[in-house]
């Protein structure tokens, strides 16, 4: 997933429970990420048409990335790889260069032939169809770890992977739990959230930016033309019940623009929150309800915080 995670955990053992936290977020870094050659999705993506084996957890996640691509209608598509790779992004983001060349690929993009069976937990991808989970798998991880703490006795846990956020139960002073909204350009807080039990995510093209032959390149890939979508927004931010969900609306609100976008996710019934290049914000008519207005950083109550890098 090439990112940083960051565990708050409520509840007796607390300790114990970040532990568990750690351990299931390296093993989904193992099976899902596309720069492990050994990982199930490298091997997926290797297996040049055939149907391979999987775990239940890549089962479920390439079933859950490919409910996404049918939900927007395309505008999220975890089978861009391949673009994603000729903008330049072909290795893990740290070790992308601020000048880059475009990287080669001959994998091409569609979900309509990607395949799961989830009583067998078998996955097959078309020849030359490359999955990339990107922000659905930190998404998705996210409501993985949350539901293993709640199981093993955590009264509340936020878990935050990569800005894909998931919290359930009940913070450390027995409310809901408050997540800050940034602006893209200062990452200052602009706005806070109260979820009670559900996802939070951010689609934005100004934290992973790289060069091409002189010009700005970022890992938001627009389906339709295979290149990184326009530069009319900045941010897409959506709540949903679960973090995978809301990882799915924000991506395809932000590919689909300010205007189809906000469409987008009223239709849906979807809480939004858009920035565009200009730094201006534009909400859905449901965000009200969710917005708890900015807090003080000084009044959020003690909780173990665990911080793991990938």
């Amino acid at each position: 997933m090439g990112t940083d995670a960051h565990v708050l955990v409520h509840g007796r053992d607390a300790a114990m429970l970040a532990d568990t936290a750690r351990d299931e977020l390296d093993e989904l870094e193992r099976r899902w990420s596309r720069f492990l050659p050994d990982s199930e999705v490298s091997r997926l993506n290797a297996a040049g048409g055939a149907p391979r084996v999987v775990s239940p957890e890549t089962s479920a996640l390439v079933s859950r990335a490919v409910e996404g691509w049918e939900i927007t209608h395309g505008r999220f598509d975890p089978t861009v790889l391949g673009d994603v790779v000729r903008a330049g992004y072909d290795q893990s983001f740290e070790r992308v260069p601020a000048v880059t060349a475009p990287g080669i690929s001959d994998r091409r993009r569609g979900c309509a032939g990607i395949h799961v069976d989830e009583q067998v937990d078998v996955v097959r991808l078309p020849a030359g169809v490359g999955f990339d989970p990107g922000g659905i798998g930190k998404g998705y991880a996210a409501d993985r770890v949350v539901g293993r703490l709640m199981s093993r006795g955590a009264r509340g846990a936020c878990v935050n992977v990569g800005g894909d956020i998931r919290v359930v139960g009940v913070a450390p002073d027995g409310s809901s739990w408050v997540v800050d909204v940034v602006d893209p350009f200062t990452d200052c807080p602009v706005d806070a959230v109260a979820v009670g039990a559900g996802g939070v995510a951010t689609t934005s093209r100004t934290k992973r930016r790289w060069m091409v032959d002189g010009r700005p390149a970022h890992h938001v890939i627009d389906p339709a033309t295979g290149r990184p979508a326009a530069r009319e927004l900045a941010s897409v931010t959506t709540i949903a019940a679960e973090s995978w969900l809301a990882e799915v609306f924000a991506k395809g609100a932000f590919v689909a623009g300010m205007r189809d976008g906000l469409s987008f996710l009223e239709h849906h019934g979807v809480a939004g929150s858009f920035t565009d290049a200009r730094g201006r914000r534009v909400v859905t008519t449901t965000w009200s309800q969710f917005t708890a207005g900015r807090i003080d950083a000084a009044a959020r109550q003690d909780a173990l915080v665990e911080d793991a890098t990938y």
